[in-house]
């Protein structure tokens, strides 16, 4: 069942049960006063008619000394046609309580007179036929007789105007829930869109639609919650994404990988088969030879690099401050023997805190990486410079060789990624090494920044804060 019927259900019950007591004490409540009333005005007219009987037996003659039961019938019998208009009906018993005079059609039993006494007055609602009545009795004493008056008023009316209250208050009860019950579907209706709406969305991001999102309706509790499943949704995408671009990365280096290990291997296979199945001049020799030591030091200068990735990922940096002279001291020395290319260093003193390994081998892959973009004259220069700037230190390595192309410098830091796969291999490059300085810069919290154009060099740089 839908949580808006479920609501509408529940409140109409709450409103029916509501309404339901109301009306019956609402309608019960004037039934008794109204009751209450009739039975008030029949003990007063008792009261009244004893009192007229009293005041007609004084009128007796006085060769009475006792009043016989002729004339008892006879005052009566006046007092009933004195209220015949008023649909009197009178009764009238002796003193051991038998029977004198009844008016016709009253059809009250004998229950109510044997519980009245001289001193009490006594009535009854009773219900003869379809009719209802206030039955009452009162002691009458005149000229040294104790006599029992008893009178029906008929309060039919009463029960009637009841009767009619509560079928009413039905017919109005109903028309409410009836009213109430659309009102509530339209109030239900829209309380619940938010939730139809987070309903739609979780259905089409379970379908694949990750893009997908609850429009917000409503600034209640609802809506905040539609507002945080947006949020929700927006950080599933981005982590599906990742995933996704990780997997595609994955895949993407599988094959560059596969494809990297294949072509020295080939290489290394066909001149291995040549020395073995074929006689060779000794130049030749040398030659094959030269070929599978190449490509054998290729594969393990990539089988180094790709650990050495590995490791940094894994690793977290032991930051100790160090000296920025002591690094550039060692890439001087390291650098000392670079007679084909003029590396010039220049620096700014400064204390720096960083894993000084990690980053001496980020600058040696740049350095290296930038001396083979360089080939000669004013292209085989490369600047190594260190300067202070707001937020940290700032190592740039700049060269002023082939350059990268614009749509190539968001890739290069991809492992296996080449700009130009012949001259790198000619050169022993795996296209590891900018993949592997971008995963040291990481753990340092830092980044690999790329400046370039093609045809005039390229600088890369990176802030250690």
């Amino acid at each position: 069942m839908k949580f808006s019927i479920k609501l509408v259900l529940s409140t109409m019950i709450v409103l029916a049960l509501a309404l339901g007591f109301s009306g019956f004490y609402f309608v019960n409540y004037v039934f008794e006063t109204s009751l209450e009333r009739e039975v008030g005005q029949s003990l007063d007219e008792s009261s009244i008619l004893s009192f007229a009987f009293e005041t007609a037996a004084l009128n007796v003659p006085l060769k009475y000394s006792v009043m016989p039961d002729s004339v008892v019938e006879e005052i009566v019998s006046k007092l009933e046609m004195g209220g015949q208009g008023g649909g009197r009906l009178l009764r009238i018993a002796d003193e051991e309580k038998n029977i004198l005079y009844t008016s016709s059609g009253f059809t009250a039993d004998e229950g109510l007179l044997p519980q009245t006494d001289e001193h009490t007055k006594s009535y009854r609602v009773i219900r003869a036929q379809d009719s209802f009545y206030v039955h009452t009795c009162v002691s009458i004493n005149a000229l040294n007789r104790n006599l029992y008056l008893e009178t029906m008023k008929d309060v039919t009316g009463v029960f009637t105007e009841r009767a009619m209250g509560f079928s009413l208050y039905r017919k109005v009860t109903v028309a409410i829930l009836l009213t109430g019950t659309v009102i509530m579907l339209f109030i239900a209706s829209l309380l619940t869109k938010p939730i139809r709406l987070l309903t739609r969305a979780t259905r089409e991001m379970a379908a694949g639609d990750y893009a997908y999102r609850a429009r917000q309706v409503s600034r209640d509790e609802l809506g905040q919650l539609t507002g945080d499943f947006n949020r929700m949704a927006n950080a599933l995408e981005e982590n599906i994404c990742k995933l996704e671009e990780e997997i595609e990365a994955r895949e993407e280096f599988m094959g560059a990988f596969a494809h990297e290990l294949k072509t020295p291997l080939t290489a290394i296979i066909g001149y291995a088969d040549m020395l073995r199945s074929h006689k060779m001049d000794e130049e030749k020799s040398i030659m094959s030879a030269n070929y599978i030591y190449t490509e054998g030091k290729r594969l393990e200068a990539m089988s180094f690099r790709l650990l050495d990735i590995i490791v940094a990922k894994q690793e977290e940096a032991q930051m100790q401050e160090t000296p920025v002279g002591e690094l550039f001291a060692y890439l001087r020395e390291m650098f000392a023997e670079k007679r084909d290319v003029d590396i010039r260093f220049t620096h700014e003193e400064a204390v720096v805190k960083m894993e000084a390994n990690l980053i001496k081998t980020v600058l040696v892959n740049l350095i290296d990486n930038a001396c083979k973009a360089s080939d000669g004259g004013m292209t085989g220069v490369v600047e190594v410079t260190g300067q202070t700037e707001d937020g940290g230190y700032r190592i740039a390595v700049r060269d002023y060789g082939i350059g990268i192309p614009e749509a190539e410098q968001s890739k290069i830091v991809k492992a296996f990624y080449m700009v130009d796969k012949s001259r790198a291999r000619s050169k022993n490059g795996a296209g590891l090494g900018l993949a592997l300085c971008a995963e040291i810069l990481k753990i340092h919290h830092s980044e690999l920044r790329i400046e370039s154009k093609e045809g005039e060099g390229s600088c890369f740089s990176f802030l250690l804060p």
